[in-house]
């Protein structure tokens, strides 16, 4: 999805495909290599990594004026703190913002719940609206009773990886509810004999939620959508400097 977006608006993406034995060392000297290319305006590394090699090392050696993923320890640091702005915004969580501010949805003042606290989607997008005014809680594995949380929510974000875990009497009617959950379900009646849904059951959610994002087709082409815009801003930044 993603090189066949950059084909389309003109972006040069180039695939660096490494063996699944590859050492750590190795691994550092490659992204090194494209640090040092100025050809290269955006490094990404398809997550998740082998178990072998430390994820958290791989990323910080990503040149920050290149993190177009936005999970360099210094961009999530920026955008943990009051007053400062990453260079780059991870980029689901960035497209859920853009979902919500393109659907006319308010969340300055708005009670938020996001649903997961990973380091992809969670954490950032929770930041997110922080610094967008909302009154935010995350719900996680250890929350109890998450169903009261959720139902207080104008804005939900689901993230956490659970098959339609969220169902309609969660929801407060009219409340806005992005669904980022990619989950396999058995389904013999297809091809492939399964379906992909998200972490909302949309059958129920979408007869009380005022906004809803489907599952797939929501948030996936919004996130491939904010890949290509850190990689455009990324190359500005670097034409001006």
């Amino acid at each position: 999805m993603k090189r066949k977006a950059c084909a389309e608006v003109g972006i040069r993406s180039v695939d660096v495909d490494l063996p699944e034995d590859i050492s750590e060392l190795a691994l550092v000297a490659e992204v090194h290599r494209l640090n040092a290319d100025p050809a290269v305006h955006g490094i990404l590394v398809q997550l998740p990594l082998p178990k072998h090699i430390n994820e958290e090392k791989i990323l910080s050696e990503i040149s920050i004026e290149k993190d177009v993923d936005g999970f360099h320890p210094l961009n999530i640091g920026k955008l943990a703190m009051k007053g400062r702005e990453p260079l780059f915004v991870p980029c689901t969580p960035k497209g859920c913002m853009e979902l919500l501010s393109r659907s006319g949805v308010t969340v300055k003042g708005k009670r938020a719940v996001v649903v997961g606290r990973s380091n992809i989607v969670g954490l950032p997008v929770s930041l997110l609206l922080l610094k967008a005014d909302a009154t935010v809680s995350i719900v996680h594995s250890r929350t109890p009773d998450p169903e009261s949380i959720v139902r207080e929510a104008d804005i939900v974000i689901a993230a956490a990886g659970q098959a339609m875990m969220i169902k309609g009497d969660w929801i407060k009617p009219g409340a806005a509810v992005i669904d980022v959950g990619t989950n396999s379900v058995d389904d013999p009646t297809r091809k492939s004999g399964y379906r992909l849904v998200g972490d909302v059951d949309f059958a129920e959610v979408s007869k009380i939620a005022g906004y809803l994002t489907p599952v797939p087709g929501g948030v996936g082409p919004m996130t491939v959508a904010m890949l290509l815009k850190n990689t455009v801003d990324g190359a500005k930044r670097g034409i001006v400097e």
